[in-house]
């Protein structure tokens, strides 16, 4: 059983570490037409994109960054590790438009508004998927982001109508 897998067999709500699980039924724009699902964290979608193999994304329709769609890790092993390293996928997610101390600061405060619940969640994924935290966080996603090519990411018909971007 690959380490998603596992994940998602663990049935844990993951909700508490900004990564929930649902279906939806209406994509917004920026999505990718093959999106295979983790997780979301309202209209922020986590996810594989088949043509980049194991590598996770955020497909964010409300972006601070130039892009809509960016890498957050090379698989879902560093992913988990990613989200340990930080409590919770939201600050992996933010490093796209943050420096270095925005990011720290935004750590600081998610760390100081974890609950019991969430640091016990953090355990139990760490026992159970066998992980240990990231280190460096920031520098990982940061490096990765800036040596990715996203000429295979496949939008729909909607997403370049909307950006107003020629096919």
């Amino acid at each position: 059983m690959d380490l998603f897998s596992k994940y998602r067999a663990l049935n844990i709500d993951g909700r508490l570490i900004s990564l929930a699980y649902e279906e939806r039924a209406e994509p917004y724009f920026c999505y990718p037409v093959n999106a295979r699902v983790i997780g979301f964290e309202g209209c922020i979608l986590y996810c594989f994109l088949p043509e980049y193999g194991d590598m996770v994304f955020a497909s964010n329709p409300e972006s601070c960054a130039d892009k809509n769609v960016y890498p957050l890790a090379a698989d879902f092993k560093d992913f988990m590790r990613l989200i340990l390293a930080c409590g919770s996928a939201n600050p992996v997610e933010q490093i796209v438009w943050m420096n270095k101390q925005q990011f720290e600061q935004h750590l600081q405060s998610e760390r100081e508004a974890q609950t019991p619940e969430q640091r016990e969640l953090m355990s139990f994924l760490a026992h159970e998927l066998s992980l240990t935290p990231m280190e460096n966080p920031f520098e990982y996603v940061k490096s990765l982001q800036s040596e990715f090519d996203d000429s295979k990411v496949q939008y729909s018909d909607e997403y370049y109508d909307v950006l107003g971007i020629e096919r």
